[in-house]
C-alpha cells in the first residue's frame, strides 16, 4: 500500500427519484444510496471510475484530518446507531484514540474498516445556509455535484 494515496470524501448530494438504474447501482457500490450519506474513500482507478459515472449526484474532493476526526466523533455510529469512543477505538483497533484514527485515515495508511464494528456510512443533515446554487448543475457551473477539491471541507463542516 502506498503511504501517499489520495483520500477523498464523498457526499450524496441529490436523492434517488429519476435516477437511472446502471447510476442507482454505481452508487449502491459505492454506498452512498441514500442522500446527504458520505463516506471517506481511498482513490483507486476503479473506484475513479465509479465517482466519474456518479458525478452528477455526489460532491467529493480532498478531506482533511480535522474534518475526518469531526465526522468520526459526531457521527461515527457503531451497531445499535451507538456513537463512537476513543475506548471504543483503542479497544478494537491498533490506534489509540479517534484524533488518531483520523490522521492515518486522512494520511491514507488506515481505513474505517480497521476499526472493528464501525460502519462505512456517516449520515449527515442537510447543509446549514444550503447549497449553493442548482444541485442538478456541477461545482463550475455554480452548482453543487461534482469536484470541489478542498472545499468539500466546507460542505462536511455544514452538514456535520
Amino acid at each position: 500500500m502506498n503511504e501517499t494515496e489520495k483520500v477523498i470524501l464523498a457526499i450524496r448530494v441529490r436523492g434517488q427519484v429519476r435516477v437511472r438504474p446502471q447510476i442507482a447501482d454505481t452508487l449502491d457500490k459505492l454506498l452512498l444510496g441514500r442522500l446527504h450519506q458520505a463516506r471517506v474513500l481511498k482513490v483507486t482507478p476503479s473506484l475513479e471510475g465509479m465517482i466519474t459515472k456518479a458525478k452528477d449526484y455526489i460532491a467529493w474532493g480532498e478531506v482533511t484530518e480535522d474534518v475526518v476526526a469531526e465526522l468520526l466523533s459526531k457521527r461515527g455510529r457503531l451497531p445499535g446507531n451507538n456513537r463512537l469512543t476513543d475506548s471504543y477505538v483503542k479497544k478494537n483497533s491498533k490506534h489509540s484514540s479517534i484524533k488518531a484514527l483520523a490522521k492515518a485515515i486522512a494520511a491514507g495508511s488506515a481505513d474505517v474498516k480497521d476499526v472493528e464494528g464501525l460502519k462505512p456510512i456517516f449520515r449527515l443533515t442537510p447543509p446549514s445556509r444550503g447549497f449553493k446554487g442548482k444541485k442538478k448543475v456541477g461545482v463550475g457551473m455554480g452548482g453543487s455535484t461534482g469536484y470541489r477539491g478542498e472545499d468539500i471541507n466546507d460542505l462536511a463542516r455544514r452538514m456535520i
